[in-house]
């Protein structure tokens, strides 16, 4: 490891020489580190794939030299994501890299095949009753004075062998797998292939069959740099088997974690925000079920460790609130936020043309006063909301209380059942199941979040969120 890290330090005083201070810098600085971390953490058998874009990709493949060796570089795969885009005073860039590298020469790696194209399956144009089959060589390039003999009737030519023992030639020719000339000879172009006993194109290191998402899949749940499953399955189930652990350090949205659980991997994902692991545990519920098992580190578990994120951390404390209520974050601006730290949409009318309804949460980490429920009162109207709920550490006086119990009531149109207009909730309540007082379950549909599509998981896996 320090040998390793000596070598990433000279790499890194290169590239602060030629780059200076910038942005690229700053990324290559917080790579480094987590490289040489990663790779300790890999079994012998493991590999690491870095996604990056084309302006990346040359600086990270030496730092992935550094860390890893480069004899333990295998592939820069080449994404196709798009297949247009519109780039002022230059080419179309469509494709992201993938820097494919193993810690040892013992990596674990699966071929992986894929589908033929219509011009690969015009190639099967014959048929018998084994099937669509195309006809293939039996022999070979000259290398072994065994296979050059004549084998009924027929020698493989000058320079050339049979591409079988004589043995299996004769197995193949029995099993009627040989076409034969008029004359009662194997023709030597005669193996048949069949269809359903090819295995289908091996994938190479250019990736075109799996695009981007577009802003209109199903697939995508808002996250800005949210990736398509298929490509992290291909990835998954290239470099481990079944049962094996899968980490992701940058998890997003959770699709590593998603794809590994879909097939069978243990899985470990890590992510800074307390958002992004929102967003995960949702991902996995809708998906795979309520009772889909997972381990959350990271995440107060009683008052004191709510207190301590909050004093440590304003928003990240915000998004872990409103991950108790199933809210979504409103988009940081500039200037007051008005109260709004979140929002939850539901649909509760009979007409699906009506837009979805809203509930305004307000999260207070610090000290309360009446002011924050008649704040709250008045966002609420502004907004043209339906209820609006301030979650707090600290108790609710009884003013506050009293404001809230006054102003009024929302009636949903689905069952005509009132619900407070005004709603306090401390964490401690949140942290003991007392939920909020709101149209849900049968009555209405929640549209806070995209819902990610059901599927049947493989295997009851322990997945970690850190």
């Amino acid at each position: 490891l320090s040998l390793r890290a000596d070598k990433l330090g000279s790499v890194m005083r290169a590239f602060m020489e030629f780059l200076g201070p910038s942005d690229m810098m700053a990324y290559l600085a917080m790579m480094a580190p987590r490289l040489v971390e990663l790779r300790r953490a890999l079994k012998a058998t493991g590999s690491i794939y870095l996604h990056c874009d084309d302006a990346a990709a040359h600086y990270l493949k030496l730092l992935l030299d550094a860390a890893f060796g480069p004899e333990n570089f295998q592939n820069e795969i080449t994404w196709k994501r798009t297949t247009a885009h519109n780039d002022p005073n230059r080419f179309g860039r469509i494709t992201d890299r993938i820097l494919f590298y193993s810690k040892s020469g013992k990596k674990l790696f699966n071929r992986l095949a894929g589908e033929y194209s219509e011009a690969q399956l015009s190639r099967y144009k014959y048929e018998d009753e084994g099937g669509k089959f195309r006809a293939e060589n039996l022999t070979a390039p000259h290398y072994s004075k065994t296979r050059t003999v004549e084998w009924r009737g027929v020698k493989p030519g000058q320079n050339r062998q049979w591409r079988f023992s004589l043995e299996e030639l004769e197995r193949l020719y029995a099993e009627s797998r040989i076409l034969l000339k008029r004359d009662g000879t194997p023709r030597k172009d005669g193996l048949k292939e069949y269809l359903h006993e090819a295995a289908g194109p091996m994938f190479q290191d250019i990736w075109t069959d799996i695009p981007g998402l577009s802003p209109t899949s199903a697939e995508r749940l808002g996250y800005p740099t949210q990736k398509p499953v298929a490509l992290l399955e291909r990835i998954i189930l290239a470099s481990s088997n079944p049962g094996e652990v899968v980490l992701d350090p940058f998890c997003g949205c959770g699709t590593t974690v998603d794809a590994a659980q879909k097939h069978g991997r243990e899985w470990i994902g890590i992510d800074i925000t307390h958002l992004a692991i929102t967003l995960i545990k949702g991902r996995l519920r809708d998906t795979y079920g309520a009772d889909v098992p997972m381990k959350v580190i990271g995440e107060p578990t009683d008052l004191a460790g709510a207190r301590q994120l909050a004093a440590e951390n304003k928003y990240q404390f915000q998004w872990w609130a409103l991950g108790l209520v199933g809210a979504r974050p409103v988009e940081e601006k500039k200037g007051a936020d008005g109260g709004v730290d979140g929002k939850i949409l539901f649909r509760d009318h009979p007409d699906p043309k009506e837009k979805p309804q809203s509930n305004i949460i307000s999260v207070k980490g610090g000290h309360l006063k009446l002011d924050d429920v008649r704040a709250l009162d008045s966002v609420v109207t502004k907004n043209g909301a339906s209820i609006g709920v301030l979650i707090s550490l600290e108790e609710p006086t009884k003013p506050m209380r009293e404001w809230a119990a006054n102003t009024g009531s929302y009636t949903s149109a689905f069952n005509g059942q009132k619900y407070p207009r005004i709603q306090l909730r401390t964490i401690g309540q949140l942290m003991a199941g007392v939920a909020l007082e709101r149209p849900s379950g049968n009555v209405a549909v929640d549209e806070t979040f995209k819902k990610a599509p059901k599927a049947k998981a493989k295997g009851h896996e322990q997945g970690k969120l850190l």
